[in-house]
């Protein structure tokens, strides 16, 4: 670990120190530069804490709030944000490039995905904090900040799943497993998990999947098979992988739909023929951040958290200090378990 210096916030900006952190596959994908952002950065962007202080002009929060990291906040102004589509905001990253903080000699870092969790204490813009809900435990909040709004809202937003609708669901990691839960909520069925990892059926059946199948070449055929001979109505990708988009197209009955929440590589490419997309009329649509309005869903969220029907603990299947976030991502690429969350 690294010790890092952190500026008093300036105007607009607050402190907060973190409770916890999700380690989410967009951190790998920094890492690995799938993604790219200016570095050397702090990475970590779902996160949870509480406000030591805040800069001039900020009034939604003071210091000893609660409050759930967003890292995408909307400008407000641009032109997806004035259509309703903050998720889209052309302006959301440009806090990637300040200077967030600097080593003890002198080495200047930037925020990863603008909040930098990955740290005991950071510095964010105002828009990137929002009030814990209540009735939400400090520790699981974290995982509002990415997985549960991106699943949830996979789920609810992007394909808006109808009560009695099939679902299958690929890759049961953190977004995944939030994404079977919020197939359970809008009263899907069947629900079926898709993973490579025959470890995770428990976790993806205790999440809300009625059935579960191990990825293989046949997966389409089996999703096929348990959703009636025809397909499912809905799949909810959550691998970013060429070829599980494609199954996952494959996967859903005439006229299914499909929606995309993994992040793959440039390199990956999905093919499709004319006459299939005329054939099969069904719909491939992309995913960002769940197509959430945070304002909007965190208050939804904790009524569903604190009614039951919700369950943020169930997602998490490692509980780690900073040292431990290798290792979490040594166990994101063997398909290992749901979601590690750094605990401070």
């Amino acid at each position: 670990m690294t010790r890092i210096d952190l500026p008093e916030p300036g105007p607009g900006q607050v402190r907060v120190r973190l409770a916890a952190a999700g380690v989410c596959h967009s951190d790998l994908s920094l890492a690995n530069g799938t993604m790219r952002v200016p570095v050397p950065a702090v990475l970590g962007h779902e996160g949870a804490g509480t406000v030591v202080a805040v800069g001039d002009g900020v009034t939604h929060v003071g210091p000893g709030d609660g409050v759930v990291l967003n890292w995408a906040p909307s400008c407000g102004s641009c032109h997806h944000c004035g259509i309703g589509e903050v998720w889209l905001c052309a302006d959301a990253l440009t806090g990637v490039g300040r200077v967030h903080a600097v080593t003890e000699d002198g080495t200047e870092l930037h925020p990863g995905l603008n909040v930098g969790a990955f740290a005991e204490e950071t510095v964010v813009a105002a828009g990137c904090v929002l009030p814990v809900p209540d009735g939400v435990p400090l520790t699981d909040a974290a995982l509002l900040g990415c997985a549960v709004l991106t699943g949830y809202g996979a789920v609810h937003h992007s394909a808006r799943v109808r009560e009695g609708e099939s679902v299958v669901v690929f890759g049961a990691g953190g977004v995944g497993l939030a994404a079977l839960q919020s197939a359970r909520i809008a009263g899907a069925g069947p629900v079926v998990a898709v993973d490579v990892s025959p470890e995770k059926e428990d976790l993806a059946r205790a999440a809300g999947a009625t059935d579960f199948v191990v990825a293989s070449a046949t997966t389409a055929k089996d999703v096929r098979r348990l959703t009636g001979g025809r397909g499912a109505d809905v799949a909810v990708e959550c691998v970013g992988r060429a070829a599980t988009i494609r199954t996952a197209w494959e996967s859903t009955r005439r006229g299914g739909r499909t929606t995309v929440v993994g992040i793959g590589g440039k390199d990956e490419q999905v093919s499709f023929n004319a006459l299939e997309i005329f054939h099969w009329g069904r719909t491939l649509s992309g995913c960002v951040y769940g197509n959430s309005d945070p304002a909007r869903d965190l208050p939804v969220l904790a009524e569903h958290v604190r009614a039951g029907r919700l369950d943020l603990g169930a997602l998490v299947t490692d509980r780690i200090g900073l040292d431990g976030i290798p290792a979490a991502f040594a166990d994101m690429l063997a398909g290992r378990g749901g979601r590690a969350l750094v605990v401070f």
